[in-house]
């Protein structure tokens, strides 16, 4: 018989490796398959214990297949009356094409349509069919002119054999696929220390194989690795396989293979070795410890401290060592401690005989280690680009022996294979720096030294101008090293939340930094920031900012800890609060790039409220989660209204006013869009002496319908709207961040509106080496002939435009507005009058934001 073990792409060499050790013949590696030959047996021993293949299958025919005719001819041709089961369900599904067959899905009917009127010719009886979850899987592939059918003996995929009870703990968090986790522990030959036998020296040593796992993650790895030292058929806990259909099944050499399987797994309990498991994260510890204890692993595997000396304490003398580790889901700013623990690891002399093998998606464990992996393998877990690097042992007197006994050294003596081992550079030591707490810090680019001088010097300045201004959370440093790329903003908590966190905010690197070198930089200031600035490596974030012509754009950060579940209940989630003006605010460091306050508005905040000192309404839109509302609150408004359009942002201003104390339904919360609700206002009698206008860079929110946002594009729009909402003598406090704005004053002005520039008075100290951080302006409303003489305008421009106002023409409603701008909108008009007739009507504000998506 013909079969053919199908596999993730970078598996077929191992995986060949793997069909001949399991005894199985003719064995030949293909492109995302391993193909083999022999009786039924064989194909059941590749069901019942391969670790890497993902399906077995065998070859039911081959025939041609240029049409559609004949790939009807070729499949009713095959006996299947003596192959699928009476009563049993089908399917049939088809991959790739010929010139005449374009559609998988037309090909797999049609051979489909083959087979059944063959069984009702032959039988009387055509086979039922069920696309979920049939008795018999067939797979047709197609390739030029020929096509092939084969029975897919494996059924569900021979992957899904995690424990249910593992995977019931492990549910919403990472656990390695167990073909991958074998994959990565093939490349360092557990299976080959498991099987070894011990020594007398050994048992005097109380030396055994040991396994160590450095960066344990959900504990994939940790459970194929017992499952590999148990020796445990990975098919002996399934209770449904695809050969149960085909009318060639052996029951009784199935049930005879499995009781072999059984022996063989009962023999292993003699198997003496040790696995110790580590990672950097507690989280991804806990939950490893979690899963190997749900899946009564746990005397197998010894759960310790991340330090190394802790690890080499619990691994004990070993008869043979290999170190894995999978930081595929390391978050970015404990990389560099888990890439560090690898290096120390390895480098210890008690491991000297220990291979490494990492899946990692970044490259930069060959910095860590100081050395290139010997191999590298592509590979695809979760759909995600990742690869597997391979290191040797450092044991000097293996490589000699391995040099001496390898099929390339068969013309070289055995001393000079040994010599050659023997000046064989070690790696160099990892650079360390000296940071003055008298522990070193190894780091991935010596140029770090310079980085850490100048964070230090920038936070000893920086905390004397805090302690001088009462400012508790500042910027320490902004790209001030063109290299080293990134904001860097502390954050020190209030007494009821006392703590001191980092926001680490890396700037994406030009196309023209090496990736690996600009990310080895990121996780050099990822170790180095907290230790100079005193912040545990708990309390620090993350975040990615991207640097362009639109400045950042602003989003969440992904699930965080606290899921959406917890974002929706943000009003009552425990936070940090920290203290600003001496007003409180809480921050969330884990959901959001931002963190629910903007440190460069601090100046603005401030002016609003001294603003609002000679205001009795106050009106925030775009409101973020409402600090300027605070501010203003605190300026002493009668009267305070926050719009946005996230109902989010709105429970967090809400919680932001009351942890003020600004309670009262004097305070007025609206979800909406913007500039919809600017339209609306315009057509009542809503005035307010302040405004504070703090637009987003750029939005495409679903809950705008069809328009977007854009603040270059559209701030004339918004400032005219703006403008038609302020009471008497009041004016507004317009901010943008895009780094690039330019106010089209002129098209303002012909609006009424003018622009007072005060830009760089609201620029903190410890963002002044950014003039560009944001961009602020006094925004006030006069006649438009005043307003168009003060930015320049002619005389006649002035007169020309006076004329238009006053034509009939200028007072009809306007045409369709552009399509960026619908979704029920209508553009303000410029001479400030409605577009709808009648009495302006009075519209009551929402004590709180109306519900709703």
């Amino acid at each position: 018989m013909e079969f053919y073990a199908s596999c993730p792409e970078g598996f077929e060499s191992a995986l060949a490796d793997e069909l001949k050790r399991l005894g199985l013949s003719h064995v030949r590696r293909l492109k995302g398959r391993a193909t083999f030959e022999g009786e039924l047996e064989q194909g059941y021993r590749a069901c019942l214990w391969s670790r890497l293949a993902s399906r077995v299958f065998v070859v039911l025919g081959r025939f041609e297949a240029q049409d559609a005719d004949e790939l009807y001819d070729g499949v009713y041709d095959i006996a299947w009356e003596n192959i699928v089961r009476p009563g049993a369900t089908i399917a049939i599904t088809a991959r790739g094409v010929t010139e005449q067959l374009r559609n998988t899905r037309f090909s797999a009917l049609r051979a489909k349509d083959a087979l059944c009127d063959r069984l009702a010719e032959t039988t009387g009886r055509r086979a039922d069919v069920d696309a979920a979850d049939p008795d018999v899987h067939l797979l047709l592939s197609l390739r030029q002119r020929r096509a092939s059918i084969s029975l897919d003996l494996s059924g569900d995929p021979l992957f899904k054999r995690l424990p249910p009870a593992a995977t019931r703990a492990g549910e919403g968090t990472h656990v390695l696929r167990p073909d991958y986790a074998a994959l990565v522990l093939a490349q360092v030959g557990w299976t080959a220390l498991c099987e070894r036998e011990l020594t007398a020296d050994d048992y005097e040593n109380e030396a055994l194989p040991t396994l160590i796992d450095a960066s344990c993650a959900g504990g994939g790895l940790l459970l194929e690795a017992v499952n590999i030292l148990t020796d445990r058929a990975p098919g002996t806990a399934r209770e449904r396989w695809g050969f149960e259909g085909w009318q060639l099944h052996d029951a009784a050499l199935w049930e005879q293979l499995l009781a072999e399987a059984r022996e063989r797994e009962t023999a292993a309990r003699e198997r003496q070795a040790r696995i110790v498991a580590v990672d950097i994260d507690p989280a991804a510890r806990k939950t490893a410890e979690r899963m190997v204890k749900c899946a009564g692993y746990r005397r197998f595997v010894d759960f310790c401290a991340a330090k190394p000396a802790t690890v080499l304490d619990h691994a004990g003398a070993v008869a043979g060592a290999a170190l894995v580790a999978d930081t595929t889901e390391t978050p970015l700013s404990l990389m560099h401690d888990a890439m560090t623990l690898v290096g120390e690891l390895r480098r210890a002399p008690e491991l000297a005989s220990a291979p490494v093998a990492a899946l990692t998606r970044d490259g930069l464990m060959a910095r860590a280690l100081h050395a290139e992996p010997a191999r590298s393998i592509a590979v695809m877990p979760n759909n995600e680009e990742a690869t597997i690097e391979v290191w040797p042992s450092l044991d000097r007197a293996a490589a000699a022996f391995e040099a001496a006994t390898s099929a390339d050294a068969e013309n070289q003596t055995a001393a000079h294979a040994e010599d050659e081992a023997t000046n064989t550079p070690m790696p160099e030591p990892a650079a360390t720096l000296d940071l003055g707490d008298g522990k070193p810090l190894p780091v991935l680019i010596p140029e770090s030294e310079q980085f850490a001088n100048r964070l230090r010097k920038n936070a000893r300045l920086r905390r004397k101008w805090a302690k001088r201004e009462g400012v508790s959370c500042y910027r320490v440093y902004d790209a001030d090293l063109p290299d080293y790329s990134a904001a860097i903003d502390l954050y020190e908590g209030c007494p009821q939340t006392p703590g001191r966190w980092l926001v680490i905010a890396e700037y994406a690197a030009p196309k023209t930094i090496d990736p690996a070198l600009a990310q080895a930089r990121m996780l050099d200031i990822l170790a180095i920031a907290p230790r100079i600035l005193d912040v545990p490596a708990e309390h620090v974030h993350t975040k990615a900012r991207m640097r362009s012509r639109g400045g950042s754009q602003y989003g969440k950060q992904g699930a965080g800890k606290g899921g959406s579940g917890e974002r929706a209940n943000i009003a009552r989630r425990r936070l940090p609060l920290i203290e600003e003006g001496g007003l409180t605010f809480a921050v969330n460091f884990d959901d959001y790039l931002d963190v629910g306050i903007f440190l460069d508005h601090r100046v603005t905040r401030n002016l609003v409220r001294e603003h609002a000192k000679q205001a009795r309404r106050f009106l925030n839109l775009f409101a973020y989660t409402g600090t300027a509302t605070c501010y203003a609150a605190d300026g002493g408004v009668e009267e305070t209204v926050t719009v946005d359009l996230s109902n989010t942002y709105l429970d967090w201003a809400e919680r932001n006013m009351r942890q003020n104390g600004f309670v009262g339904p004097q305070h007025h919360f609206v979800r909406d869009d913007v500039l919809a609700w600017i339209r609306d206002q315009r057509q009542t009698r809503n005035r307010w002496d302040l405004i504070f206008v703090d637009p987003p860079t750029f939005s495409n929110s679903s809950k705008m319908g069809r328009r977007t946002w854009d603040v270059q594009r559209d701030h004339v729009e918004l400032l005219a709207g703006v403008s038609r909402l302020l009471a008497q003598g009041g004016h507004a406090i317009f901010s943008c961040n895009l780094r690039g704005f330019r106010p089209e004053t002129r098209k303002l002005a012909r609006a009424g509106v003018v622009l007072e520039d005060i830009t760089a008075q609201t620029i903190p100290e410890d963002f002044a080496r950014n003039q560009k951080v944001h961009h602020c302006y006094i925004v006030r409303r006069l006649p438009i002939e005043d307003a168009m003489a003060e930015v320049g305008f002619s005389a006649e421009e002035i007169a020309e435009r006076t004329e238009e106002l006053r034509s009939p023409e200028a007072r009809k409603p306007r045409a369709a507005a552009p399509v960026h701008a619908q979704a029920g909108d209508r553009g303000p008009r410029g001479d400030g009058k409605s577009a709808l007739a009648g009495k302006p009507k009075k519209k009551k504000f929402y004590a709180s934001k109306p519900k709703g998506k």
